[in-house]
């Protein structure tokens, strides 16, 4: 299961959602669908642009942990 930690860079950065979607060129929604772990899939360059607009790692971002996507 691929948890998005989303919102604890947001806080370390002191940075509002709404100014990052700006930053890296997404609507507020699309952003809200990836923090709220609801996303299919991400783009590397989505990716990429969070990395940079937050100054950090995608591990920062996304953490993985074994279990069943449904629990």
């Amino acid at each position: 299961m691929i948890t998005v930690n989303l919102d604890v860079m947001l806080a370390r950065r002191k940075m509002s959602s709404g100014e990052l979607a700006e930053k890296i060129g997404i609507t507020q929604a699309n952003l809200s669908i990836l923090k709220t772990g609801k996303a299919k899939a991400v783009r590397f360059s989505t990716l990429d642009a969070i990395c940079r607009a937050l100054d950090c790692q995608p591990g920062d971002i996304l953490e993985y942990a074994e279990g069943d996507q449904n629990e």
